[in-house]
Order: C-alpha cells, then sequence, then structure tokens
C-alpha cells in the first residue's frame, strides 16, 4: 500500500524537511557505527578503551536519534496533518519511540549508578532497537520508491 498520494509525494519531494533528513541520517549512521564499535572494543576488552567514551558514543547517538525524530515530526506535520503517529507513518513511529526509550533507558541506568558492564549490555540494546528501526524505515523508503517509479511509468503510458 502506497504511503503517499501523488500530491504528498510532490510534496514530500520539495520538502525542506525532506532535505534535513536526507542530511542528517548518514551523520546518524556513522555515529551509530562509532558508537557500536567503541561498545565493541570495551564489551571484549574493559582495559582497552576508558568507558567515558562508550557513554559519549551513545550521548552522540541519542542526541542525534533524537534531532531526526523532532525533524521527522516537523515533515510529519507538514504532510500528513498530525506531528506524530499518522496512519502513514504509524509503526515507524512506534519503532522510533521503542528505539528512543532504549536510548534514554540508558542514561537512566547510568545515573542510577548500575556497572559499566551492565551500561555495555543496555548500549547494546539501544543500538539493536535503532538498527531495527533503521531497517524499518528502509524498507518502506525501498517500497516507496517503487511506488513512484510505477506512478511514473504510468504517466509516461
Amino acid at each position: 500500500m502506497p504511503r503517499y498520494t501523488p500530491e504528498q509525494l510532490a510534496k514530500r519531494n520539495a520538502s525542506v524537511w525532506t532535505e534535513i533528513q536526507i542530511l542528517l541520517a548518514p551523520v546518524q549512521f556513522v555515529i551509530f557505527l562509532t558508537g557500536i564499535g567503541l561498545n565493541a572494543i570495551y564489551a571484549s576488552n574493559p582495559a582497552s578503551i576508558d568507558f567515558f567514551w562508550v557513554s559519549v558514543a551513545i550521548l552522540f547517538k541519542t542526541l542525534f536519534f533524537v534531532i531526526l525524530f523532532i525533524t521527522g515530526m516537523f515533515f510529519e506535520k507538514d504532510l500528513f496533518g498530525k506531528w506524530v503517529f499518522s496512519k502513514e507513518f504509524f509503526w515507524e513511529d512506534v519503532g522510533s519511540s521503542v528505539a528512543t526509550f532504549f536510548h534514554f533507558l540508558y542514561f537512566v541506568l547510568a545515573w542510577k549508578g548500575y556497572p559499566d558492564g551492565t551500561l555495555v549490555i543496555w548500549a547494546t540494546v539501544a543500538y539493536s532497537s535503532y538498527i531495527i528501526n533503521a531497517v524499518q524505515y528502509l524498507v518502506r523508503i525501498w517500497l516507496e520508491k517503487s511506488h513512484e517509479r510505477k506512478l511514473k511509468l504510468q504517466a509516461e503510458a
């Protein structure tokens, strides 16, 4: 089922929020790769790096996740008239909300004084929730691009 009407598709393609998302998403992915790498290094050999860098990495990852979530809200409001949980983006918003929860949970647990080893596990959970959410978006983008090509072919026929 297509997510966009032809009018919404044109609006999406012209939206500044689309451009912002296109710019920020790869930056977030690089931050994710850095964070998961530091997390894995620390998990395999805690003496190899200071745990501080694991926390800094997930802090930056969380900040970018929140920035993308907020800009996504503006995008959703602009296209569908709802800030969040529009029917067209409902499951992506659910996935983003779950991933946001796990990113923030890391900091709650750190604040409560959980040991580094436990925090590494929860950082991995947060990163995993991001992967699931990102795959969800990528599948939807692929499906929408397929639909967009189909509309173009129909218009040319």
